[in-house]
């Protein structure tokens, strides 16, 4: 894949897109820091579900935040007046305003904007809900149900919190929502419509509904007696994904912007590509068309070739389909260069996060460019002759990091594929 001269000229007259500041609120606990150490380090974070009854179900572990005290980050008045997804958002973009020295009172906050991703909005609050209506009868709903539970109210009480006026957006394409979502906010400042925006995702469905809707269709594993061995992904014997929940929130600015106010920045989003698979409900297909348009709109929209990208952090689920096509797809998206390319997945220590993941995992692919670093796939022991690439197993490896592939992909085959680049290395 040849990029045109009028095509690079094109991409040399848009804003630079740079990241300036990360937060994060996980299954380990909040914090970008806390993520990245524990990644490192390949160490689980799921565990025997706690905050519901989950007998009857056939997964009954999960990446769940444990201990998490929303009033450490959101007044008291405002955190009752938001759903758990909302809280982890406003808890994660609270620390990545701080990491970017975001002075609010210093900057035309109508320049700002919030595009987040999501895939469910608030489902525990509406299972909390429906009880309530059955049980109580429908008058006795709390009036702010449907202010709380809505998808876009993650990216509305950002905007509130902060004072933010500018453009305002939420994505949502179940488990490709947070990638895409940076994606677009990238656009969103190269058209000139933003110089800052507040992105990435979140996402909190362990409930009863949310369990029991992925359950019935066998998507989640059945592994529960050694839960920190459950997320298997590219290994033989993985037999479905297991649950989290979180939220991974990036400051991405315009070149322009972050001189202005004396920021530096190690890593720019140079590149984006969607696609649709247009083939199957939940099923991927297995030739992976969808996600290869993704990757190769994704490495033209940066400007660079395949044999450039030094990482990927796959969106490496753990199903068998998933990871078979997702391998398929890195194989002939970047052609003899993927034999050479290292390969893990996040959601082997964390599960899956859904409309958060895209945000969470981002942070790593940021990391490994700014530490040198890749975090491992754990669990990974048994090969699989459908996945024959370098997964990392098992241990973190000290490697030169200067581009990273994001895959995303999503239930309805909505697929977002992103490219972060060293921005010492850009053109």
């Amino acid at each position: 894949m040849t990029v045109s001269q009028d095509a690079a000229a094109a991409r040399n007259d848009r804003p630079r897109v740079l990241i300036t500041g990360m937060g994060a609120v996980s299954p380990y606990g909040p914090g970008v820091g806390l993520l990245w150490e524990k990644l490192l380090a390949g160490e689980s974070a799921i565990k025997p579900i706690e905050n519901f009854d989950v007998s009857g179900f056939s997964c009954t572990i999960g990446g769940e935040i444990r201990d998490f005290e929303p009033r450490d980050f959101i007044d008291r008045k405002s955190a009752r007046r938001m759903a758990r997804f909302t809280q982890f958002a406003v808890a994660a973009a609270k620390e990545a305003i701080e990491d970017a020295q975001l002075e609010l009172d210093a900057v035309d906050r109508s320049r700002i904007g919030v595009v987040l991703g999501n895939g469910a909005g608030g489902y525990p609050e509406i299972q909390a809900t429906a009880s309530t209506l059955f049980d109580r009868g429908g008058m006795r709903l709390d009036p702010l149900f449907l202010p709380k539970v809505l998808p876009n109210m993650a990216a509305a009480n950002i905007a509130m919190q902060f004072g933010l006026l500018g453009y305002n957006t939420t994505v949502v394409t179940a488990c490709a929502a947070g990638t895409q979502a940076l994606g677009d906010a990238a656009n969103v400042i190269r058209n000139g419509l933003a110089d800052i925006v507040i992105s990435g995702g979140a996402e909190a469905g362990f409930c009863q509904l949310g369990l029991g809707g992925f359950a019935v269709m066998r998507a989640l594993t059945t592994q529960n007696h050694d839960p920190t061995a459950a997320s298997r992904p590219f290994d033989a014997d993985r037999d479905g994904f297991v649950p989290g929940e979180g939220a991974g929130i990036i400051v991405l600015e315009s070149e322009e912007s972050a001189r202005r106010r004396g920021v530096e920045a190690q890593v720019e989003l140079a590149g984006f590509g969607s696609s649709a698979d247009a083939h199957h409900l939940v099923m991927p297909d297995a030739n992976g068309a969808g996600p290869i348009r993704a990757i190769n709109w994704a490495l033209a929209d940066a400007g660079i070739e395949p044999e450039a990208i030094d990482y990927v952090n796959a969106h490496g689920t753990s199903t068998p389909l998933n990871d078979a096509s997702e391998t398929r797809a890195i194989k002939v998206a970047l052609g003899e260069a993927a034999r050479n390319v290292p390969v893990s997945s996040t959601k082997s220590m964390i599960g899956h996060i859904f409309g958060g993941a895209g945000g969470l995992e981002s942070i790593a692919a940021i990391k490994s460019i700014t530490d040198g670093r890749i975090h491992p796939t754990i669990n990974y022991t048994t090969p699989d002759p459908d996945c024959d690439l370098d997964y990392v197993p098992n241990q973190s490896r000290s490697a030169e990091v200067n581009a990273v592939l994001k895959n995303s992909f999503g239930f309805g085959g909505q697929n977002a594929c992103l490219v972060f680049r060293r921005v010492s290395d850009a053109s």
